[in-house]
């Protein structure tokens, strides 16, 4: 018996568990390690019976690089909660993917905005691209994961794991107010996973869900659940978090939920932090 048991902590990974910030910023070809300080909390709270999972924005194929050099003994939230993936397994064990139904919606934002760029994620590692601009460029150099150009989305085959849209966030703001404005948006979640990402994904796919589901497989307690991000991405999973945490450069969104811990700038261990928070909640 550890004193971790039954204890679960999910991270987000860009700018949580890893500063991938200043990687991007600089042109690197390579992302910066996790720091010293986290791996060897990790691999205490591991050791002594915790659960550690990864709940990120990234779709599997600009995630899988990564979840290899990590300490994870859990499913991944992946896609903001679009679904859970074991890649130990390399299977997905829990899912809430967009369906057929999203092609009409995506007609109609394209007639609203016909050179909208965007990327399309699919369930079996593929990325297609619409209209890719300088900020796919981007994305594309931070996840390491390359995208197919695609002319028309009647193109695009279902089930769809998430849509990214990326703009300067003035458009983006449009596309979120244009969507928000019809019928149809309550079957889709939007959320901005930075100012010029923003998110689309099922109703209910989010990371707050899937850490309760993926609770719910461990045998986690809701009380015994904790969460650390720093983006809008991360807002669903701190307000289920029994204690919530934000790292020192966490946005002001995040930092401003009641009762939020700040701890230490990411690059300086701010999951470790939590650990030791933990450590002494846990005797």
């Amino acid at each position: 018996m550890g004193k971790f048991d039954k204890v679960l902590l999910a991270s987000d990974f860009d700018n949580t568990l890893v500063y991938t910030k200043g990687a991007l910023d600089a042109g690197l070809p390579e992302l910066p390690p996790m720091c010293a300080r986290n791996r060897e909390a990790l691999d205490y709270f591991t050791k002594n019976g915790g659960y550690f999972t990864i709940s990120t924005g990234r779709a599997v194929p600009a995630f899988a690089r990564y979840a290899a050099e990590l300490p994870l003994n859990a499913p991944c939230i992946i896609a903001n909660g679009a679904g859970l993936y074991d890649f130990r397994t390399e299977k997905y064990v829990e899912t809430a993917f967009l369906g057929e139904r999203t092609r009409a919606h995506v007609a109609a934002l394209l007639e609203r905005f016909p050179a909208l760029p965007f990327e399309i994620y699919h369930t079996d590692r593929r990325i297609h691209a619409m209209h890719p601009n300088r900020y796919i460029v981007n994305h594309e150099h931070l996840t390491r994961a390359a995208t197919v150009t695609v002319e028309s989305f009647d193109e695009v085959d279902f089930p769809l794991v998430k849509l990214l849209f990326e703009d300067d966030r003035d458009k983006l703001d449009e596309v979120n107010d244009f969507i928000h404005a019809q019928e149809w948006s309550g079957e889709y979640e939007l959320i901005y996973s930075s100012d010029n990402l923003l998110e689309m994904t099922a109703r209910g796919a989010t990371k707050g869900e899937m850490v309760l589901r993926l609770a719910a497989r461990l045998g986690v307690k809701p009380e015994d659940v904790y969460c650390i991000g720093d983006h809008s991405n991360d807002v669903s999973m701190a307000l289920v978090s029994a204690l919530r945490f934000a790292p020192e450069n966490a946005i002001g969104e995040m930092k401003e939920l009641p009762g939020m811990r700040i701890v230490s700038h990411c690059a300086d261990g701010a999951v470790a932090d939590v650990i030791e928070i933990l450590d002494k909640k846990y005797q």
